[in-house]
């Protein structure tokens, strides 16, 4: 009898500790992305995405992103940024719980060209991260991301689009997570396009689906000051 309690005891735990990962369920991302043109050589970005556990609920990060983005030219842009990050690591709600805060300073560079159809652009990121577990216990880490993005003209108004970014940590472990992309778009003008996507999410031993709704809405702010 005592050996079927602790039997039924570990396989409840694992259950449980499943359950809190939330991989099994489909979450969600709903984002917005907005690149707004104040020169003809500056741009201010701005960035919001809430995403959840599953495709409706249960909250598990909060991405707010500013950056001043400098056009060498069409094809090519260097960002300096600043993140906050409030994340909340556990699937399900615990009383007491703290979630961890990050200020985060990233340096971009964005490299593009086309192959016929086919638009390419290469991101390069080195990102500093000031993390606040709380109760004083804080750490500094460094990571660099890689991502290629290819996007695909359907025709005037629809398009598809997909992307590959590894994450590398300058600690250890040296493999953060691995981000695989696919996703329709539509563009309304050449301000406002909407993405609807699927994202597989991949970190060492663990991933996760989640469905990604993307709102990009670019402005050219040179516009009115010409007007006027």
């Amino acid at each position: 009898m005592k050996k079927l309690l602790i039997g039924i005891f570990l396989l409840s735990s694992i259950q449980v500790f499943s359950q809190n990962t939330g991989e099994d369920e489909l979450g969600a991302w709903y984002m917005y992305f907005g690149t707004n043109k104040v020169s003809d050589k500056l741009s201010v970005h701005s960035e919001a995405q809430f995403r959840f556990y599953e495709t409706f609920g249960n909250f598990n990060q909060l991405l707010l992103r500013t950056g001043l983005n400098y056009h060498i030219s069409d094809k090519a842009i260097v960002t300096l940024g600043y993140g906050y990050i409030a994340t909340d690591t556990t699937f399900e709600e615990f009383e007491g719980e703290f979630d961890p805060k990050e200020n985060r300073i990233f340096q971009q560079f964005i490299l593009k060209n086309k192959v016929g159809k086919f638009a390419f652009e290469h991101r390069y990121r080195i990102e500093q991260r000031f993390l606040n577990f709380g109760n004083s216990n804080t750490d500094t880490q460094h990571r660099g991301r890689y991502r290629l993005q290819i996007t695909y003209p359907l025709d005037d108004n629809w398009f598809l689009n997909a992307y590959d970014e590894v994450f590398i940590n300058f600690q250890e472990p040296i493999f953060g997570q691995n981000r695989l992309y696919f996703a329709l778009g539509r563009k309304f003008n050449e301000d406002v396009q909407l993405q609807l996507g699927y994202l597989k999410n991949h970190f060492t031993g663990i991933n996760f689906d989640r469905l990604q709704l993307g709102l990009i809405f670019n402005t050219d702010l040179r516009r009115k000051n010409k007007v006027q």
